[in-house]
């Protein structure tokens, strides 16, 4: 039974990207293993509060994430 974990910013994904993202990864991870798996793939979305990440031991936040979207 696989169990992929998915992290994100707060507020980054809206209803419609949280539903298609986890549809998107039970896909990949169904043609990877096997169709068979598609009812036992469990894809959890967490959400981690803007500034509590941390990259380059730097906080990294949401805003910072839009800005590299942006340019």
């Amino acid at each position: 039974m696989p169990l992929i974990e998915v992290k994100v910013f707060e507020d980054e994904l809206t209803q419609e990207q949280r539903n298609d993202l986890i549809q998107r990864i039970t896909d990949a991870v169904t043609t990877v293993t096997s169709p068979k798996l598609r009812d036992v793939t469990w894809v959890v979305i967490q959400e981690v509060k803007s500034g509590s990440w941390g990259v380059g031991g730097k906080p990294l936040g949401l805003a910072d994430l839009q800005k590299v979207i942006t340019g």
